[in-house]
């Protein structure tokens, strides 16, 4: 009987801390030459983060690499046996071969949803119940389509929870007798700006009051130029990794997706860097601006913000010091922008220059008080900040000259924990002057284990 409680007691715990869940968005085209064990690794560096799970996303057509991919993506989960889960976003616009098809979607459904490895909601540990989780990027125009495809899974049940930004909450509301909740990709801000967070215009509270059941979006970055694709822009980034987490606890949403794990193209990965995943066309290569540029220390830090997500906004105890900062190389107005803009073309658009900060931000947990932060480039002053509370600290420093980039934790006069990172320049090279809006992001400790940085 002693055994059986705490087994119960166990499980009831456990369903209570992954009540909200914080999901990675992975890309499988580009993918498209993993293997079986490559998918392993990304898992458990995933989960070594907090991560729960990967929304895989996925373009027709479906026979062939993404396909295939799928498939080692589910034996991988299911062989590291963690509790990983995956679901799928059908991508209505990032198909070569048109949006989906029901027929199409329903085959692929019933192929997987039982699959022990895909993620159901509500969730309990162990078991597999619960509504298969499904959403999409776009394809409003197909809603009508998730009629019967619900229906014929209704033994299972489905938990659509789709993403529909090009159509308005109101217009969301409307359709409730279809969907279950929303996704909105609206996570980066306009112009020269942070992004909204006064309640009466915040766009997170307006998605949120469609029913409740919101999948809030968390990105770093934002910066593509890719002419094939007519994608040449950027949206401010500088603080919104740490500020964007910060409203997370504000809004308290049912899910978090993390956009994205493999995007190399649009910049805002934070996986590792994967050379065959990177857009190699003639007219949309993204090598000269991702190569050498990691985001894994965006990931040292996620355990803590995770954490903190599920415990309702209140940051847990720090046992270990972390440091994670990134910055561009160079400043803003150096190099040719090259057609870049600030802002999508539905929004009025700036010079690159405007919207972005020649700065370098820093995130720091703190154990103790009092501590010092020291961010310094090059043999330039030392700028200095002082932590005001244990847990997160964030701030930025502006350039102030050129040269490698150190980030230290100082008390009583010594330096507790250093980072360095990549040298800030006068600009790109000669050999290549267009400007690189990337970002170089760095950790320390720098071995982290998965969670940070190589």
């Amino acid at each position: 009987m002693l055994l059986i409680s705490i087994l119960v007691a166990f499980t009831a715990f456990f369903h209570s801390a992954v009540a909200q869940r914080v999901w990675a968005h992975v890309i499988v085209g580009n993918n498209g030459a993993y293997t079986k064990d490559q998918w392993k690794s990304d898992i458990q560096l995933a989960q070594k983060a907090g991560i729960d799970g990967f929304v895989l996303n996925i373009g027709t057509p479906w026979a062939g690499t993404i396909e295939n991919q799928v498939s080692l993506a589910f034996q991988a989960s299911n062989e590291v046996a963690n509790e990983f889960k995956l679901f799928f976003s059908f991508d209505y616009e990032g198909g070569s071969a048109g949006p989906w098809s029901a027929g199409d979607v329903r085959n692929i459904l019933g192929w997987y949803i039982e699959n022990y490895s895909y993620a159901k909601h509500p969730y309990t540990a162990f078991q597999n119940t619960g509504k298969a989780i499904v959403s999409t990027f776009e394809g409003s125009a197909n809603v009508g389509d998730w009629t019967g495809i619900k229906s014929t899974y209704s033994s299972r049940g489905i938990y659509f929870i789709p993403e529909y930004t090009s159509q308005n909450p109101a217009w969301h509301q409307a359709r409730l007798n279809i969907i279950d909740g929303v996704f909105s990709w609206n996570m980066w801000p306009e112009g020269a700006n942070d992004m909204n967070t006064n309640p009466a215009s915040d766009p997170d509270v307006a998605w949120k009051g469609v029913n409740g059941q919101y999948m809030m979006g968390v990105s770093p970055w934002f910066f593509t130029d890719l002419p094939q694709y007519n994608k040449r822009r950027l949206w401010r980034g500088d603080d919104l990794w740490h500020q964007r987490w910060e409203h997370v606890y504000d809004i308290k949403p049912q899910f978090v997706q993390i956009v994205t794990w493999n995007d190399f193209g649009e910049s805002h990965y934070v996986g590792p860097i994967f050379n065959a995943g990177i857009p190699n066309q003639p007219n949309a290569n993204a090598h000269w601006y991702v190569d050498n540029m990691p985001h894994d220390g965006w990931r040292a830090l996620l355990p803590h913000y995770i954490a903190t997500y599920k415990n309702n906004g209140v940051e847990p105890a720090v046992t270990t010091e972390k440091l994670s900062y990134w910055y561009r190389l160079y400043s803003k107005n150096a190099g040719n922008s090259n057609g870049v803009v600030c802002n999508a073309p539905w929004q009025t658009t700036y010079q690159p220059s405007v919207c972005i900060q020649d700065e370098v931000f820093v995130t720091a947990l703190i154990k103790t008080l009092p501590a010092t932060i020291r961010v310094q480039i090059g043999n330039n002053a030392a700028q200095d900040y002082q932590a005001t509370k244990t847990g997160l600290n964030h701030f930025s420093k502006a350039f102030n000259g050129q040269g490698a980039v150190s980030v230290q934790i100082i008390r009583n006069g010594a330096a507790v924990l250093t980072g360095t990172g990549a040298q800030i320049s006068a600009g790109p090279p000669s050999s290549d002057t267009r400007a690189n809006y990337n970002a170089w992001v760095g950790c320390a400790p720098a071995t982290q284990a998965g969670a940070g940085c190589t």
